[in-house]
């Protein structure tokens, strides 16, 4: 396969902690795969469409772990707009040191208004770091140092941004869940994902793809709870992940989702499969298809059993009948 991307098909990538997302492995499947290097070599964003649970913000966690880049993410909630993907303003904090300057100013004489442009009050978001990491960087720490908050640049491989050119990419940015904000945020995307860059009022002028470096990939998922707009998916690869439908091979997927489960806890194998086969038992179920388990429920059900009986898998069988349903059975059984 093309250089770009080529990770081994038969072996995980470890993900360390990261924030709030826990360790894991990932195993690449050979699509998604290619549409990582499709995406990366036509600079297109990749647009991941699956059930929840089924990978999808791992897959981008586990492509910025291959190609040693940053990996950013800011995930969408039906508040977001666009521009908090981009930076924000906090005229909060302007309106209490106007206060403070206003007093202060009385007292020495000086004039206070330069100290409150706005521009001083401007945070970047995951694609102003995407897009010019150092010039971010420098306006967070004065944005910090100004309001005295502590601040920490965000995780990124050592020497970053020095080694950025060496990479295919800039780093790989984690829209997750955009299906949940009005469509007037992926619209507004648009713009920005095609001109690698953004304007904004505050600062007066353009912020853009830093001189010499390679642009993000953007990778954005979706659990299909709201139609994404025409032309935001025209401008998008898309990749579905999907559950396999045979029993076996859907029993194998689970087993490997369980892998840093298994390696941080003492889960058997044998446990791992029967309650992978719970959990394609009961998606074939027809009457809980409006809410069929998958990958989440399977890991929340192996992490339960093994606090309920911590090394000891004949009591973590016993204790899986007796507490599977409330994992399992997320219909109205009075509904059928």
């Amino acid at each position: 396969m093309p250089s770009l991307f080529s990770p081994k098909l038969n072996e995980a990538v470890h993900l360390d902690p990261h924030e709030s997302w826990p360790e894991a492995d990932h195993l690449f499947d050979e699509e998604s795969v290619w549409a990582v290097q499709t995406a990366l070599a036509i600079g297109r964003p990749l647009l991941l469409r699956g059930e929840p649970g089924i990978g999808k913000s791992q897959l981008a966690r586990a492509v910025a772990a291959v190609l040693e880049v940053p990996f950013l993410y800011h995930v969408v909630d039906e508040r977001c707009e666009r521009d908090d993907l981009l930076y924000t303003y906090d005229a909060v904090a302007r309106l209490a040191e106007a206060q403070v300057a206003a007093l202060t100013a009385r007292e020495e004489g000086t004039d206070w208004r330069k100290e409150l442009d706005e521009c001083h009050f401007v945070r970047p978001g995951v694609l102003w770091w995407a897009f010019n990491w150092q010039d971010a960087a420098d306006r967070s720490k004065k944005f910090h140092k100004r309001l005295r908050r502590n601040w920490t640049e965000p995780t990124a491989p050592k020497d970053w941004p020095a080694v950025a050119s060496s990479r295919p990419c800039g780093p790989v940015v984690l829209i997750d869940e955009i299906d949940k904000a009005d469509p007037s945020v992926p619209n507004g995307l648009l713009e920005c994902l095609g001109n690698e860059g953004f304007h904004t009022a505050q600062l007066g002028h353009s912020v853009g793809l830093a001189k010499g470096s390679k642009p993000p990939m953007i990778i954005l998922t979706t659990n299909e709870e709201r139609e994404l707009p025409s032309a935001f998916l025209r401008r998008c690869l898309v990749l579905h992940l999907r559950f396999p439908e045979e029993r076996k091979k859907a029993v194998e997927f689970l087993v490997n989702r369980a892998s840093a489960l298994r390696t941080s806890t003492d889960l058997g194998k044998n446990l791992c499969e029967k309650v992978a086969e719970c959990i394609v038992d009961d998606r074939s179920d027809a009457r809980s298809r409006t809410a069929r388990p998958g990958a989440a429920e399977y890991l929340e059900l192996l992490r339960a059993l093994h606090r309920h009986a911590p090394g000891d898998e004949e009591s973590q069988l016993k204790r899986l009948d007796q507490i599977k349903d409330f994992v399992l059975k997320k219909h109205d059984p009075m509904t059928g």
